[in-house]
């Protein structure tokens, strides 16, 4: 299990990693924490020095750091799995899939964050989130498959088509403050695959 838990962080982070960082930095960030090079090995096979590699590390990692909200005055999360999670998520599911606004507002925390690496777009507050979220209960039938990232919940979005299939619109990532949800990050449908989603399903 904790192997498991370790997988979904290092896929989240990675595939945020992928979306946000500069070819360069990205290169750095797999070399030191993902591969574990030493700095002076990483100079070599990029024909850099040293300080340029430290630094590069240095901006990416901090990179990273502002795509995750701060947990600073929280509530803690529902433990993974308990009814309390599975009851909040369970109320996310039925207000999205029927395009409820105001039972996904009464979901949020008043300060909730929302973002969408790697588009620069953020909304922060339940009011800005209230006013997004129209955007994307266009018409057709909406359906979230569950996963988990980052051991926490995630869905992966998806769109019935008029033939009937379910085509993949993005992977939404949910962190959870007490009975509420404090951040929702949204990723494109091009992570589906990492999380083990496909990018469509068929008709039913």
């Amino acid at each position: 299990e904790a192997r498991y838990e370790q997988a979904e962080a290092i896929s989240l982070a990675f595939v945020t990693a992928l979306q946000v960082l500069p070819p360069r930095q990205l290169a750095v960030l797999i070399l030191r924490d993902v591969l574990g090079f030493h700095a002076s090995e990483v100079a070599g096979m990029l024909d850099a020095t040293v300080e340029s590699v430290n630094g590069a590390l240095k901006r990416a990692r901090a990179s990273l750091q502002r795509q995750q909200p701060s947990p600073a005055g929280r509530e803690p999360p529902p433990a993974a799995g308990s009814p309390a999670e599975d009851a909040l998520v369970a109320k996310f599911v039925r207000a999205y899939e029927s395009a409820d606004l105001d039972a996904v507002v009464a979901l949020l925390t008043d300060d909730v964050f929302l973002s969408m690496p790697p588009m620069p777009f953020e909304w922060e507050g339940r009011d800005a989130v209230a006013r997004f979220f129209p955007s994307i209960f266009g018409s057709g039938r909406r359906e979230l498959v569950p996963t988990r990232a980052n051991g926490q919940p995630a869905f992966g979005a998806y769109l019935r088509a008029h033939s009937g299939i379910r085509h993949g619109t993005g992977l939404f990532v949910l962190t959870l403050s007490g009975d509420r949800i404090c951040a929702m990050t949204r990723f494109d449908n091009s992570v589906l695959p990492w999380f083990g989603l496909p990018r469509s399903l068929p008709s039913r």
